[in-house]
């Protein structure tokens, strides 16, 4: 039943429906009635909320990315006066340990979005750039306990989401998830974040 449920829940319970959908079966072949299945309500209730099928992907899209978004700044952002190693390390493994925390939704946000259309690739563009703008705010904080770390320039900062996105594929398959788990590459993502900090020609990227 959804009549106790409020409109955001039932959107959630959409988006999630789609997630465990597109986990067992690719969101190529899922179809609305697999997500209303999944979700535990009506067809009708589905076009309430969605027009179809993509703007549902585009919010489940949306949806976790938020998530994963504030789960870096809350770890790497707080202020706690932490050295700036620590508020990378902090970041990183927040990030993975959400990553690995929602399977269902993972797949979407590292393969299925990139499939899904022109208006999916520029949802997608835009929420790179804001993980990169919340690595450079990230960075400014670190900068604040340690001032001798380069600023991070945006260009730099979308090269880290796009290198830390790389990495997470070579590593596990996001439609079988075979493979190591995402929290196994703190180490390496650490070291690409301290290689990029540290290197002076950082500062100087436009």
């Amino acid at each position: 039943m959804t009549s106790t449920r409020t409109a955001e829940e039932v959107r959630e319970a959409l988006t999630g429906g789609l997630a465990a959908a597109i986990a067992d079966k690719g969101y190529a072949a899922t179809t609305i009635a697999d997500v209303v299945m999944h979700a535990r309500v009506s067809k009708r209730t589905f076009y309430e909320h969605f027009t179809d099928k993509e703007s549902c992907l585009m919010a489940l899209y949306e949806q976790g990315c938020v998530h994963l978004l504030a789960v870096v700044r809350s770890a790497a952002g707080g202020g706690r006066g932490d050295s700036w190693k620590a508020m990378v390390n902090d970041g990183v493994t927040a990030y993975l340990n959400a990553l690995e925390s929602m399977p269902a939704v993972t797949r979407t946000l590292l393969v299925e979005i990139q499939a899904a259309g022109p208006k999916a690739y520029r949802l997608r563009q835009q929420m790179q750039r804001r993980f990169a703008d919340t690595l450079v705010e990230v960075v400014d904080a670190a900068r604040a306990a340690d001032p001798a770390i380069p600023e991070l320039s945006q260009l730099l900062a979308i090269a880290l989401v796009g290198g830390v996105h790389e990495m997470m594929l070579q590593v596990s398959d996001p439609y079988t998830g075979a493979g190591p788990s995402f929290t196994s590459l703190a180490p390496a993502v650490d070291e690409l974040v301290y290689a990029i900090l540290t290197n002076p020609w950082s500062a100087g990227m436009e």
